[in-house]
């Protein structure tokens, strides 16, 4: 939903640029009883198994339906956002007893690439996360990753808010704020949209002993407040029976010492007469932290303490000397701050990965940020440990991609390109030839050929008996390196490599070249496996067989280009001889 118009009450407009409500595991579009309206997420996700719960008949709508997945170590929803505008990202789970199991997971919430939090689900009840921070491109990725066997993760539900600019803005921009509460004091009931134009949640919170409950006198028409709370949070509020009596805050909700980001809103409940005064400073721990507040009759103030707390740490209102009336609170927003966010994957690399995506609908279960957090990286991908991850291998062995290679030239911090067990066609990209850290690539697709108009095809038997195979001919350089063309019969191939490495050595004995076959690659990144094996390819065989349905383009920085013109002068001098 984009442009959306808000009014509170009778003073506050809101004009969002987007605001997304995605009920995970349905296919409905309908409005809610708050007037959100909901989509479904079957067009908006390819993995993930659709679900209802136990008892759907006893829960909202939109805590119905589920969507759990059993594949992949990350699956992702994208949505589209503002980039620089800040934004309320919201992901809810209700387990609900779905599978019929009664064991509530335990797995990974992730989001742009940064770890959000451990989701700890219940039976029965509904537990959401909340993040507030400013996004860095112009989509953000919400993710939920196994961490245990036999746990599947799973969704109920994704809101995305954009924020007003500003919102939120009194600490470090590039820090994410992770909601723990946020409360009205002194509410009846939850407040969210559309009372608030943001759709926070601000839960109802009851006085305790000692502490009342208080209604204003009068209608809320206006707030000043940077953060923007509702109106209707500001209309009541708790304050002690006892005139010198404090309000003492527990934080018992925080788990060990953790950077915070505490708001709280006040605001006078009614017009005081010349002889009475509101008058209270703020503690944490028993050191001030703020100067007298005062709060304003029909308007409010806030406060914000960035610091750090515990679960022992408490904050407390305290009267000053010269106040008649004890201290008061309307609201109060309690954030963990979190680590500085990733600047994620780079940018010309997830360019890259997306035209490869475009052009193969198999890679396009893959979705978040390919390298990050980095042991969630895409199952086909191997990444540098860079602050800015690189791509550094692609492993797109028997993934069923069929056609032509799209350009993806940008990725230049390729080594590794593992193409075998494909139906590739096409001219073999020239591209290929001039990534800079290109070592080693490996393809077993007969029906690709040089590229260029003199690139014929055709099938051919071989002396070793194995059968046809595609020959590839050429008669002007190629951009490519290295082709070991699969007609050379095995033993012919390796002497013929043999002559070239033992000529070279003797010019430059400092030139190496390794020799790797098709499918035996391993080292950290590679897949756990194509979606499905490709049909017609089963394990590779003897070496002959391998030389003769896998081409390996072996690529040394020092020695490339030489042993591409060796072998060119070899197919020439071939050609000659013919003639002659």
């Amino acid at each position: 939903m984009e442009n959306l118009e808000v009014v509170d009450g009778v003073h506050m407009k809101v004009i969002f640029t987007f605001f997304v409500s995605i009920d995970c595991g349905s296919k409905d579009f309908y409005t809610d009883g708050n007037n959100i309206v909901w989509e479904g997420d079957d067009t908006l996700i390819q993995n993930g198994e659709s679900r209802l719960v136990k008892n759907s008949s006893s829960v909202s709508q939109v805590m119905s339906t589920l969507r759990v997945f059993s594949i992949r170590k990350k699956n992702c929803y994208s949505v589209d956002v503002d980039k620089g505008i800040p934004v309320l990202v919201r992901a809810s789970f209700y387990y609900g007893n779905y599978d019929g199991r009664s064991s509530p997971p335990t797995f990974d919430l992730q989001f742009d690439g940064n770890d959000w939090a451990t989701v700890t689900t219940l039976m029965d009840l509904l537990v959401y996360y909340e993040v507030i921070y400013v996004p860095k491109g112009t989509s953000i990725s919400v993710c939920v990753a196994q961490t245990k066997p036999n746990q599947l993760p799973f969704i109920s539900a994704l809101e995305v808010r954009s924020l007003s600019e500003g919102m939120y803005d009194k600490g470090d921009p590039n820090l994410p704020l992770f909601l723990s509460r946020r409360f009205a004091f002194g509410a009846n009931e939850s407040v969210r949209f559309s009372s608030d134009p943001y759709d926070r949640i601000w839960v109802a919170t009851a006085a305790a002993n000692g502490i009342t409950a208080v209604t204003s006198d009068s209608t809320f028409t206006s707030s000043n407040t940077k953060d923007s709370p509702p109106s209707s949070v500001l209309l009541t509020a708790i304050t002690p029976t006892v005139s010198t009596d404090s309000i003492i805050l527990h934080m018992s909700m925080l788990t060990g010492e953790v950077p915070v980001y505490i708001n709280t809103y006040f605001s006078e409940m009614s017009q005081l007469d010349s002889t009475a005064k509101r008058s209270f400073s703020i503690f944490a721990d028993n050191q001030k932290i703020s100067d007298p507040i005062v709060p304003p009759y029909q308007d409010a103030v806030e406060y914000t303490f960035i610091g750090t707390a515990n679960s022992s740490t408490t904050i407390s209102l305290v009267a000053t000397s010269d106040s008649t009336l004890p201290p008061l609170i309307n609201a109060m927003e309690i954030f963990q701050v979190g680590d500085a966010l990733t600047d994620g994957t780079n940018s010309n690399d997830v360019q890259a990965l997306s035209l490869l995506q475009q052009q193969f609908v198999t890679l396009q279960e893959w979705s978040g940020d390919p390298c990050l957090p980095a042991t969630f990286n895409w199952d086909w991908v191997a990444c540098s440990s860079d602050a800015i991850p690189r791509i550094t291998a692609l492993y797109l062995d028997g993934f069923q991609l069929d056609g032509i290679l799209p350009d993806f030239s940008s990725m230049d911090a390729l080594q590794t390109i593992d193409l075998h067990n494909n139906t590739l066609n096409g001219g073999i990209p020239d591209f290929l030839g001039s990534l800079p850290n290109l070592k080693e690539l490996v393809s077993g697709n007969p029906n690709l050929c040089v590229s260029g108009n003199s690139c014929t095809t055709t099938d051919t038997g071989t002396s070793s008996g194995t059968g046809s195979s595609t020959r590839i001919s050429y008669r002007k350089k190629s951009k490519v390196p290295v082709i070991l063309g699969t007609s050379i019969p095995a033993f012919l191939g390796f002497w013929i490599i043999v002559s070239i490495v033992a000529f070279i050595l003797q010019k430059r004995k400092t030139a190496s070249i390794a020799t790797v076959s098709a499918g035996q690659m391993g080292g950290q990144g590679k897949p756990n496996g194509p979606p499905q094996a490709a049909n017609g390819h089963g394990p590779i065989g003897g070496h002959g067989q391998s030389m003769n349905n896998d081409f390996k383009v072996e690529i040394e920085q020092q020695m490339g280009a030489e042993l591409a013109d060796l072998m060119e002068q070899q197919a020439q001098e071939n050609e000659n001889d013919r003639n002659d």
